[in-house]
């Protein structure tokens, strides 16, 4: 064989090789957008509408429906964000607004009354990518607080603003105040009265109601919140509430504390707490949730467990929480009879429960 006829052969194999590496290459290729795709494609949201004594013998059929349409109303509004790009701080206000909206829940138009026959509503938001929060605390002319929050966390230098001074702030910004009868709905009017008159009675036998009564204990459950992560890998958390019935001294619970009733953190997770409102706060439990996950390297549904079922129920504290991580898990931990909750994942998926056992 020539030498010309020899190195003709061997740059033809030289190529044929050469095209063989780069198809390997551009498979390579081809499966690592798809999975920097399927990376970005996780998404998901959760939600609770509150945690208390929810026991479905005391719920009437219709009663059931209604909070299960209007759970679903909410979260698949934020998933429905969420699922077309849409930031995850957007999301969780945008549900929190269908429940706050909603007179099922103690939020916004549900809000349960002061002693002195008042709503003072409590909320906040945290954005887990920047840290950056914002809260307002016993507002009584903003329809949604939430949307407030989020005000306070974009648009001032500050984190929380309460009462009046929040009020003000709100009108600069050009929020719109209503009048407070909007909040009036006869069910929480009456289960005041039927506290007050509780009040009167142990009072009239020299005894004394405190909170620890389980009349008053279970007034407060109800609080909205959610959590979400969105396609870019960032997290959110918000928390609405119109705290505890019967509440006095212009009391604020934990909803509106970062750390204890909302809290987001890229690298770890995003929370949002419900129940009674000061063990929350003396546990920081939204925090330590996520200090356990960041410091202990445990995962959310270990650390979420860790946190409602022996640390807050050993303070004596009651209620849960709704989480989810930076890669899309979701913890729904109680230590109450019942609470309202949803979750939603990227495929679309649908979680709604209510009762401890189901």
């Amino acid at each position: 064989m020539k030498k010309n006829q020899i190195l003709t052969l061997l740059i033809g194999f030289f190529v044929l090789f050469s095209c063989k590496n780069v198809e390997n290459d551009n498979q390579k290729s081809e499966i690592s957008e798809s999975e920097v795709i399927e990376n970005v494609e996780n998404f998901g949201i959760v939600i609770h509408g509150g945690a208390g004594t929810i026991l479905k013998k005391n719920m009437t059929d219709s009663l059931e429906q209604a909070y299960t349409d209007k759970l679903e109303e909410a979260i698949r509004a934020g998933h429905e964000i969420l699922a077309n790009g849409g930031d995850a701080m957007e999301a969780v206000t945008k549900t929190i607004n269908i429940m706050e909206d909603s007179p099922l829940f103690n939020a916004g138009k549900g809000a349960v009354f002061t002693h002195e026959e008042r709503n003072e509503l409590d909320a906040s938001v945290m954005d887990g990518k920047t840290l950056n929060a914002g809260a307002v605390a016993g507002v009584q002319r903003i329809k949604n607080p939430i949307d407030l929050a989020v005000e306070v966390m974009n648009n001032s230098d500050h984190v929380m603003l309460s009462g009046q001074g929040a009020e003000v702030f709100a009108q600069e910004k050009g929020f719109e105040l209503i009048d407070p009868s909007y909040f009036y709905t006869e069910r929480r009017f009456q289960s005041l009265q039927r506290i007050k008159e509780r009040e009167k009675t142990e009072l009239d036998h020299d005894t004394k109601v405190t909170y620890t009564d389980p009349l008053i204990k279970d007034s407060k459950f109800g609080t909205v919140g959610c959590a979400a992560l969105d396609k870019n890998g960032n997290l959110a958390a918000g928390t609405s509430t119109g705290g505890m019935t019967n509440k006095r001294w212009n009391r604020i619970g934990d909803s509106p504390i970062i750390g204890a009733g909302t809290y987001a953190n890229n690298a770890t997770c995003a929370v949002s707490s419900t129940g009674w409102g000061e063990y929350f706060i003396r546990g920081m439990v939204a925090h330590d949730i996520s200090a356990m996950m960041e410091y202990k390297g445990v995962g959310l549904q270990e650390a979420a467990s860790e946190v409602i079922q022996k640390k807050l129920t050993d303070l004596g504290g009651t209620g849960g929480i709704v989480a989810i991580d930076h890669q899309g898990n979701i913890a729904m931990e109680f230590n109450t009879a019942g609470m309202y909750r949803a979750h939603m994942n990227a495929d679309g998926e649908l979680i709604i429960r209510i009762y401890k056992d189901e």
